[in-house]
């Protein structure tokens, strides 16, 4: 096999450059080759997946951008936060007589001559943040593909002169809407909803650029990224997803004032909005080559020897039960329901119904006890899911926290909010610090909110003129001294400790096991037997017959609970076995509320 011409890693854009230049020849116009790959994407997929080349590839981060050369590959993992519509770009043009690209670049590699013949393409912009809440304990290593970073010879920056009759080698153009009448500005989020957020990033102005530092879940050394997508169909990327994106890196942290008022000649003459700038001295660029959408066990980042079967499960989960048990002051019945609610997820939705979400109240908590077992048990969801916050709810928390994601048309740019999460995010809300009060505007309707995402795992977002709801997959966990009136849970189980202990000490190896059990069992498929499903519909009858109280809301729980208890065996099937333990958990805590 003859090796590559170009080193994938280093000098990326020589491999788009070198697929573009066969692709002319072998006979297809720029006309042609807009909208498509021509083989660039195709040869990077490969050298990343298929021949390994993924882990070589060092991670973007606000600890290795200033370390990684411009214009090499870099992959960065992010939360969709805003989707900014398309922007305009020459994306090919002619050379003398060879035709040259610049697609997933911001710069021309090659002189370009105002009066040449050109080809204006599109793509889209969006604005990713590091996952809000991710644990640390997520974060893959990079210290070695720093070392290898390190060891590149980083291009030797230039100061761009120009004269009046210079040609024109920045390429970052967009084309103003009073030359391309009716050309999309707006793209869709998700379920066919539009984007209010259109405009392209060179045509915004420096010094409004929000820093993760102003977003829920960040630190202030967060990075951010710009990602310009190529030939991606529209369902493809929605808001609030994670993705890993691969592409070439553009970021210029030492931006001079003369520099930029060198470039804003040229800026100003494309730029018809000027009201949100991502500056690129603060805002990396990504030109994506290739993008993935993680879901949770991604985020782990745990390859388990063997896949996830009965036998191997069933230690698993009593060692993890356990823990839960020691954390939970020796209650076995609040560690088996927490269990579940660790595994819930949402797999489907009827009507205004999310099936497969199972909230958790557990009550008689207050500020002694939670301070032991409130803590212990934070500290046990933090150290087995990927993505955890914990709320100390109280009315002046109410009164004052954005917490639904609003639209800020100054800058034309969505602003989050505390419950702007990932799906698979895990939400712990205290109640324990809420004491009399009165709640203003602002906190009645983030009461609201809470209530929509506990019952309907959804959220709302406020676009001044109007509200649209986003659907979402967040597991809710309320710790109380008595039932919640602001947050009715699926399940209320009063916490009954027998002991305090102290803390019990995890090796990573157990750690691992459990976080790659919660992640993997999550994911199982889940089915019911005929013969099954008609003992359920009995015994659901004898149980309405016996207490008229109980309702459809309650067998619904049953069916959830008892889907979860399966999985939590590693079975894909409902057993009478596990069905008779879900009704014995419900009898049990049905005794406490007695």
């Amino acid at each position: 096999m003859v090796g590559l011409p170009y080193d994938l890693l280093a000098n990326p854009l020589g491999a788009v450059r070198l697929t573009f230049q066969k692709a002319v020849e072998s006979g297809s116009g720029p006309a042609t080759l807009e909208g498509r790959d021509w083989g660039a994407a195709d040869l990077f997929r490969q050298f990343l997946f298929d021949d390994g080349g993924l882990s070589q590839v060092p991670i973007l981060n606000a600890a290795s951008v200033r370390s990684i050369p411009p214009n090499t590959l870099v992959r960065f993992r992010g939360m969709i936060q805003d989707m900014l519509g398309n922007e305009f770009y020459v994306g090919a043009y002619k050379d003398g007589g060879l035709w040259r690209t610049n697609k997933f670049m911001d710069v021309s590699q090659f002189p370009m001559d105002l009066s040449s013949d050109k080809r204006v393409w599109e793509r889209r912009l969006l604005y990713c943040v590091p996952v809000p809440w991710l644990n640390s304990w997520t974060e893959p290593s990079s210290e070695v593909l720093l070392n290898r970073c390190a060891s590149w010879t980083s291009p030797q920056r230039e100061k761009r002169q120009r004269e009046d009759d210079e040609t024109i080698d920045h390429m970052d153009m967009e084309v103003s809407d009073q030359v391309f009448q009716g050309s999309p500005h707006t793209k869709k989020m998700r379920g066919g909803q539009l984007s209010p957020s259109s405009h392209s990033d060179e045509c915004m102005v420096e010094g409004t650029c929000p820093s993760t530092s102003m977003v829920p879940g960040f630190e202030r050394n967060s990075l951010p990224c710009l990602v310009k997508i190529y030939d991606s169909t529209e369902d493809d990327l929605k808001l609030n997803d994670i993705f890993e994106f691969v592409g070439v890196l553009t970021f210029d942290p030492e931006v001079t004032p003369a520099d930029k008022e060198d470039s804003d000649e040229l800026e100003n003459s494309f730029c018809q909005e000027e009201s949100a700038h991502l500056p690129p001295s603060k805002v990396p660029r990504l030109h994506c080559l290739v993008h993935r959408k993680l879901a949770v066990h991604d985020v782990v980042s745990i390859s388990p020897v063997v896949e996830p079967k009965p036998n191997q499960v069933k230690e698993v989960r009593e060692a993890l039960l356990g823990h839960l048990t020691a954390a939970l002051g020796n209650d076995v019945l609040a560690a088996e329901f927490m269990l579940l609610h660790l595994l819930s997820k949402v797999h489907a939705r009827v009507d205004t119904l999310a099936v497969g979400k199972l909230s958790l109240n557990l009550t008689c908590f207050n500020k002694e006890n939670m301070s032991v077992f409130g803590n212990s048990l934070n500290l046990a969801v933090k150290n087995l899911l990927p993505i955890t916050h914990h709320i100390p709810l109280s009315v002046d928390y109410l009164n004052t926290t954005t917490l639904a994601p609003r639209k800020d048309y100054e800058t034309n740019r969505l602003m989050s909010g505390v419950l702007q999460l990932a799906e698979g995010s895990h939400l712990t809300i205290d109640e324990t610090h809420l004491q009399a009060g009165t709640l203003n505007t602002v906190g009645v309707e983030n009461v609201r909110l809470l209530k929509n995402l506990l019952e309907l795992q959804k959220v709302e977002y406020d676009f001044k003129y109007y509200k649209m709801e986003m659907t979402t997959d967040v597991q809710l966990l309320v710790l109380s001294e008595g039932k919640s009136n602001i947050l009715p849970a699926d399940l209320v189980v009063p916490f009954r400790p027998i002991s305090v202990g102290s803390p019990e000490m995890v090796d990573a190896e157990a750690l691992k096991a459990w976080r790659w059990y919660l992640a993997s069992v999550r994911s199982l498929p889940h089915s019911i037997e005929p013969e099954m499903q008609k003992v359920v519909e009995d015994d659901m009858v004898a149980a309405r017959q016996a207490d008229r109280t109980l309702g459809s809301q309650d067998f619904s729980r049953w069916l959830t609970m008892s889907r979860l208890m399966s999985a939590s065996f590693g079975e894909t099937c409902m057993s009478l076995e596990h069905w008779q333990m879900v009704k014995e958990l419900e009898r049990l805590r049905r005794e406490r509320h007695q």
